[in-house]
């Protein structure tokens, strides 16, 4: 810990807002083999966060560890880091046995999985490892292809490593490190049962590392079940809201909202559109092309490859705007989006923080802004209130100029509506 951290009475040790993205310990202090710290200071990445200081040195000696950690807060190199430096000691040389691995990254989506992909094969490659990421909605011959070539780690969603092990093609009993990524997510989209058959095909001792948000209910259940001793670690924030983030809540009308929309997105380089259906994501789209704001979706109707180049335009800034659906953006680790746009409101208060987690990441800035129309003042005020927030609903039409400054701009009390 540093001298600013405090333990808790359970043994969690909460890091101060301040502290919450800078650790100042560099993997190679923690543990990490030379390889794999050159691979990472090769991108740039030096220290580590909150969560990855945490967990590293526990999972690295073998121990079962449940880490619980926000989206953006760094844990793909908290369980990935372990996961290969261990898979690697462990290996005899040269390729990967065919569709055996000693390793297995289960998470809820695709995207997550071609996220996790992303960041761990040139960690891979640096130890001599092969990795491959299996998931649904895209040819499975290719990935059939894939493991047959060998591999040591598999990335993949429960549904696609059913299909693989029931045709023959991937099996896990030879998997040493288990990582059960976005627990609680795979709990809300109904996946445990998938993930229990998956545990009940383990064959060798094993360690498992498993990252959620939350460690109740269903995944709580999961522990007690399938973990041994396990350490929990856990980054508690001091509010549950991201620091770094702004709120703003605008009531608008019917008519206009969506050019406030796009007032919005025209303002910002990078924009995420929430809304509640796959028709939704589809007529916003379509609305913000006749107000010549381009943008893309992402939902579950959508082929895999259009999902897919929608995200990497997003994600490399060549498309300024995407729309997606809650159950479509689970899991999904863009960096710098400036603005995450609620158009429509989200379930919950557990939904708003979901989403708008999805800015103000890694010690950066951002803002959350919710459209509002006047059915919707009320459920904004309770969501509100869950949060411990308090901050002015203002009504706003689509020529106000303070929509291209939202950070600049501080609602007060004398412009609430509600």
């Amino acid at each position: 810990m540093t001298p600013n951290d405090q333990m808790l009475d359970d043994g969690r040790v909460e890091v101060p807002q301040g502290d919450e993205y800078e650790t100042g310990r560099t993997f190679d202090a923690l543990g990490v083999d030379i390889e794999l710290v050159k691979a990472l200071a090769d991108q740039g990445i030096t220290t580590a966060f909150p969560i990855q200081a945490l967990t590293i040195a526990d999972a690295l000696v073998g121990r079962d560890v449940c880490g619980k950690a926000k989206t953006g807060s760094g844990k793909t190199l908290a369980f990935g880091l372990p996961l290969l430096q261990r898979t690697a000691a462990a290996s005899t040389g040269g390729a990967g046995r065919p569709a055996r691995p000693h390793a297995l990254v289960l998470l809820p989506t695709r995207e997550l999985a071609l996220q996790v992909h992303g960041v761990l094969e040139p960690l891979a490659a640096a130890v001599g490892l092969r990795v491959a990421a299996v998931y649904g909605g895209t040819d499975i011959d290719r990935q059939v292809a894939s493991l047959r070539k060998g591999v040591d780690v598999v990335i993949a969603t429960p549904g696609r490593l059913i299909d693989l092990g029931e045709r023959g093609e991937l099996s896990v009993g030879e998997v040493e490190v288990l990582v059960l990524d976005e627990a609680d997510r795979m709990a809300d989209m109904g996946f445990m049962p998938q993930v229990e058959w998956v545990l009940r095909r383990l064959e060798r001792p094993h360690q498992t590392l498993l990252f959620s948000a939350t460690l109740d209910g269903a995944v709580d259940r999961l522990v007690k079940r399938y973990m041994v001793d396990p350490v929990f670690h856990e980054v508690v924030s001091r509010t549950q809201t991201v620091a770094a983030m702004h709120h703003r809540f605008l009531h608008v009308h019917q008519l206009d909202k969506v050019k406030v929309a796009a007032a919005i997105c025209r303002s910002y380089a990078k924009t995420l559109c929430f809304v509640r259906t796959k028709r939704g994501a589809d007529r916003l789209v379509a609305q913000l092309a006749k107000e010549g704001v381009k943008s893309a979706a992402i939902h579950g109707d959508l082929r895999q490859a259009n999902r897919e180049r929608a995200l990497a335009d997003f994600a490399s800034g060549k498309l300024g705007v995407l729309v997606a659906t809650d159950v479509a953006a689970r899991g999904l680790d863009i960096d710098r989006v400036d603005v995450v746009l609620h158009f429509d409101p989200p379930e919950d208060h557990k939904a708003y923080l979901h989403r708008s987690g999805r800015t103000a990441r890694a010690g950066e800035t951002g803002v959350a802004v919710s459209l509002l129309l006047w059915n919707q003042l009320v459920e904004a005020e309770v969501i509100q209130r869950r949060l411990g927030l308090r901050v002015p609903i203002v009504e706003m039409f689509s020529n106000d100029p303070r929509l291209g400054d939202l950070v600049g701009w501080q609602p007060s009390e004398d412009e609430r509506v509600l």
